[in-house]
């Protein structure tokens, strides 16, 4: 093997280029923030900031750096460099004075923390109070999981007005845990600046997210290698290697608002993150980012993942019997197994993809992680027989996978895969509303990888998915003048989803009287019925009576929409900057046949209309009125069929549903008929 020494010297370069060199470091200077550690004055607390007037608190500064050096272990480690500054306007900004460094952890190995420094800074009388952390005591350790930690600590006297600062160091052996930098975060920013060191015998892939402004520069040092492979003695070899210097910078960085139909604004904040993927030459080569096929045999063969799928499991005979029951052919069987364990274990966890126990013991205790009940349910399908393999995705509100790059910590959620009569089912047992086959729709999210040999790609897009809801509404008055009527609704499948969700947990009698309260005071709703709840397979049907309360004036006012249609438009924003992300189409058709009350006569009418929201028509709102002798039809349908849109096509998604809460907020006007 290889032992290597690292020499601190950098390989001069020609006088020839000192003159050139010296006006580099003048305009490079331009592009470093001038804030430095400990430099507070009166004025800094003064000040006001344009970049947001509704911010509770502002980053002034935010600057850190990682180099890769050698150490005296005769590896590399990478030293990660951190400071912070952070004026805080109102209580709403004190979150900021809670801090955690983020630490990678194996065995014994961990990275360390060096010269920790936290210092805040209050204006009082004129004069500035600066108050110390106490390092010794006010820093505690918390494991997150199997090989992550944080070091935590809450700034000292904090209160509206204060300046706070801090910088660290960490140093880590972990070569491949080049630290990331966030550029966009939960306060506006006035520096971001990261600056990463890389020898070109490390080979880093880049993912970057935003318009960061990028510089390179590139240096050369002597390293020197110690070959120990041989029985005797041997002297360190000097190489010159070149080192690639990559300089990050934003400036007056607003904050991503959450807007409605958002997967994760961590898809969309300004970021850089680095995966190794291998170590070149001079150095022995080494790949640590290997294909997918790699990445699936190393998880198949996890005790904490795969590796338990592999063996006998006879210990799960029994409860397969009863699991079975009288199934007979391939899917039946299955949907058995599936519903087994759907309605027997409990979870404990959405968010995982290990398993923190035997199987064995899960189908003990009936409860376990998203991973751990999905992980046994493809353990029995096996074991019955079927083809089954685990699914591995990175749900909506954890963010993007990279369909190109085996990155583990881009998932989170693992589902199972099973083809049967050579038809494929994607199968969730950790949620007890979902129907055989049916995946939540945090699940589509793009790309997916099933993990067998052949470690196929998936793709879960959430076009494919429409929310199709229809309502038929009848109304008409009775001889006391009453508008009354019944409807009649099938919502699409998730909103029945939510409906199941719900009822199971708070009971179908709470269920009830929450909806009942969601209309309006001059409606009274009654014989409030649901039917299909138990069946997660259908979309529920849900059906009630209802009474308009209308005063008996010459004019009547009604809207014929009821408690249906849009009232308000979900995007309010005049722009938005980064996408439009619908969990799904939707497609929701809204049926009224009205007669006109008793003693009253048809005055005004919505007119018809019909807006195309697409150049092909396919996406459109159309809003269509008759009146005959007095029976007044409407059909309103909102149709989108597209989920995903650019923030450029906004406006005319804001401008669309204008359209339809304009139509939707419309009035029918009856008029009282004068007796001759």
């Amino acid at each position: 093997m290889f032992k290597l020494q690292v020499t601190p010297a950098t390989v001069t370069k020609l006088s020839f280029f000192q003159i050139f060199f010296l006006f580099f470091l003048s305009t490079y200077g331009q592009d470093r923030s001038p804030v430095k550690f400990g430099k507070i004055s009166p004025e800094d607390f003064k000040k006001v900031y344009a970049i947001d007037n509704s911010a509770s608190a502002v980053i002034i500064a935010d600057i850190g750096s990682s180099e890769i050096t050698g150490n005296l272990k005769g590896w590399f480690s990478i030293q990660f460099r951190h400071f912070k500054r952070v004026h805080i306007l109102n209580k709403n900004g004190y979150d900021v004075a809670n801090v955690d460094i983020p630490l990678y952890f194996e065995g014994e190995n961990e990275e360390e923390v060096r010269n920790l420094k936290a210092h805040t800074y209050n204006l009082e009388n004129g004069r500035i109070v600066e108050s110390k952390l106490d390092i010794r005591n006010s820093v505690y350790r918390t494991k997150l999981s199997k090989n992550h930690v944080v070091k935590r600590f809450t700034f000292p006297a904090v209160k509206e007005g204060s300046i706070i600062e801090y910088e660290y160091i960490v140093n880590s052996d972990f070569i491949f845990n080049l630290q990331p930098w966030e550029f966009q975060g939960d306060h506006p920013c006035l520096w971001s600046e990261y600056e990463v060191s890389i020898p070109e015998f490390f080979y880093y892939v880049f993912l970057q997210k935003g318009n960061i402004n990028k510089t390179q520069r590139t240096r050369q040092e002597t390293f020197k290698v110690t070959d120990i492979r041989g029985t005797g003695p041997s002297r360190p070899e000097p190489f010159i290697a070149g080192v690639t210097v990559h300089h990050m910078i934003m400036k007056n960085i607003p904050v991503l608002k959450e807007e409605v139909y958002t997967s994760t604004l961590k898809n969309h904040k300004a970021r850089v993150e680095f995966q190794l993927k291998e170590i070149r030459q001079p150095l022995p080569e080494q790949t640590y980012m290997g294909s997918w096929e790699d990445f699936c045999t190393e998880l198949l063969e996890d005790e904490n993942f795969g590796g338990q799928l592999s063996k006998d499991n006879g210990w799960m005979n029994d409860e397969l019997k009863i699991a079975l029951g009288h199934a007979k052919d391939e899917e039946q069987k299955a949907r058995s197994i599936f519903r087994y364990i759907q309605n027997n274990f409990t979870c404990t966890n959405y968010s995982k993809l290990y398993i923190d126990q035997p199987l064995k013991n899960i189908l003990k205790n009936k409860k376990g992680s998203e991973a751990e009940i999905n992980l046994l349910l493809i353990a029995m399908l096996r074991k019955a027989g079927l083809d089954a393999d685990p699914l591995m995705l990175s749900t909506r509100s954890h963010g993007y996978t990279y369909s190109a790059y085996p990155l583990i910590d881009r998932f989170d959620y693992v589902i199972c895969r099973t083809i049967l009569n050579n038809k494929t089912f994607y199968l969730d047992a950790s949620r007890p509303d979902l129907g055989f086959g049916r995946l939540h729709w945090e699940c589509y999210n793009g790309h997916a990888r099933v993990i067998n040999q052949e470690a196929e790609s998936v793709e879960f897009s959430s076009d494919s998915l429409t929310e199709t809801k229809i309502t038929s509404l009848m109304l008409s008055s009775n001889v006391k003048g009453e508008i009354v009527g019944n409807v009649q609704q099938t919502p699409g499948y998730y909103e029945s989803y939510s409906v199941r969700n719900r009822a199971r947990v708070i009971g179908l009698k709470e269920y009830v009287k929450e909806a009942e309260k969601d209309f309006a005071s001059d409606m009274e709703i009654k014989n409030y019925r649901i039917d299909f709840l138990e069946n997660p397979e259908e979309q529920i049907q849900i059906s009630y009576d209802i009474k308009v309360n209308v005063e008996k004036k010459d004019i009547i006012y009604l809207n014929p929409m009821v408690n249906e249609g849009f009232t308000e438009n979900p995007f309010v924003s005049a722009q938005r900057i980064y996408p439009v992300e619908m969990p799904y189409t939707i497609d929701e058709i809204l049926v009224v046949r009205m007669d006109t009350p008793q003693g009253y006569e048809v005055e005004g009418l919505p007119k018809s209309t019909r807006v195309n929201f697409s150049e092909s028509g396919d996406s459109f709102f159309e809003y269509i009125v008759e009146n005959n002798r007095g029976v007044i039809s409407i059909r309103s349908r909102v149709k989108i069929t597209r989920s995903y849109f650019l923030p450029e096509e906004h406006k005319v998604l804001h401008d669309f549903f204008n359209v339809v809460v304009a139509k939707h907020n419309e009035r029918i006007v009856f008029k009282k008929v004068k007796k001759v």
